[in-house]
């Protein structure tokens, strides 16, 4: 009995088309990941507290009160208050959700830029290949905080020019690895046939090519998230970002820099939040790379 149970699973697993197979061996793989599931769930608590955090914070982000000025942490204020009286722990609940936004869409930005570039670049070759991939050489030729920076001080401070910024200097790196895996992919003999057959080259790259490309674009994104976020906080920092009252973690570095010995604890919040969000994207992507392609797990 159980020898017949055994051999309907193995032949009701073989029924399953290749595609739903991956995808369950990798959501199995995913599951068992010690890095993913502490990555994804700290993620997930941030993303809850981004979410509801705003409606329990204690305090709007700009409400003054300036007989409390640089108190430290208490019952009353939990992460104390800055220079202005304002609650520091509403100002961080507040400033999640700016941080969230900033960190997807810069990414989503210049992932479908990149990826696109890459792909085109990747398939057709010859020329155009090389006069693309000489142009995002020169992009990376440059530090990607400095460029951001060059582009965020011409285009101004703002949270828009912030994403642009950090998409401008991010999209080269997903138009690599989207290159990379196109080469690859392109010299397989079904692609060949595909082609034989009379199939297009937009139903080649969008049916063929794109979903071959997924894994190492789906790591690149996760660990930009934690990138795009840091270079966000780091120009905010440098009086880039959103202007005041935005409780932008960076901006309020920023502005803690100037009381570190009087109120330590103006720069120990934000910079706390900006680490904890930055190690959960990272060690997420760890175990995520892990989960995609288990030969590269140590």
């Amino acid at each position: 009995m159980t020898q017949n149970t055994s051999v309907q699973e193995t032949k009701s697993e073989n029924t399953k088309s290749p595609f739903i197979r991956n995808w369950t061996d990798f959501l199995k793989r995913l599951l068992t990941n010690k890095s993913a599931i502490t990555g994804g769930s700290l993620i997930l608590i941030l993303a809850i507290i981004a979410i509801v955090g705003p409606h329990f914070a204690p305090e709007g982000i700009n409400e003054h009160t300036y007989e409390n000025r640089l108190m430290g942490p208490s019952a009353e204020n939990w992460f104390g208050t800055d220079q202005y009286g304002r609650d520091i722990f509403s100002r961080i609940l507040h400033g999640m959700s700016t941080t969230f936004v900033i960190g997807f869409a810069s990414v989503a930005l210049a992932g479908s830029v990149g990826v696109a570039i890459g792909v085109i670049s990747g398939y057709y070759g010859g020329r155009l290949d090389a006069f693309i991939m000489r142009i995002m050489d020169v992009l990376l030729a440059f530090p990607g905080i400095i460029l951001a920076l060059a582009i965020v001080a011409t285009l101004g401070a703002g949270i828009e020019n912030i994403i642009l910024a950090i998409a401008i200097s991010s999209f080269p790196v997903f138009a690599r690895i989207a290159r990379g895996s196109t080469l690859s992919v392109r010299k397989l003999e079904y692609i060949d046939a595909v082609r034989a057959l009379g199939a297009s080259d937009g139903r080649i790259i969008f049916k063929h090519i794109l979903p071959n490309t997924l894994s190492p674009i789906i790591v690149q994104t996760t660990l930009s998230i934690a990138t795009g976020v840091l270079a966000a906080a780091g120009l905010s920092f440098l009086g880039l970002g959103a202007p005041e009252p935005s409780p932008e973690w960076g901006s309020m570095l920023n502005d803690g820099r100037n009381y570190m010995y009087q109120a330590p604890h103006m720069t120990y919040a934000p910079g706390i939040a900006i680490v904890l969000f930055v190690i959960a994207f990272n060690v997420f992507g760890d175990g995520l790379r892990d989960a995609l392609d288990p030969k590269l797990k140590r």
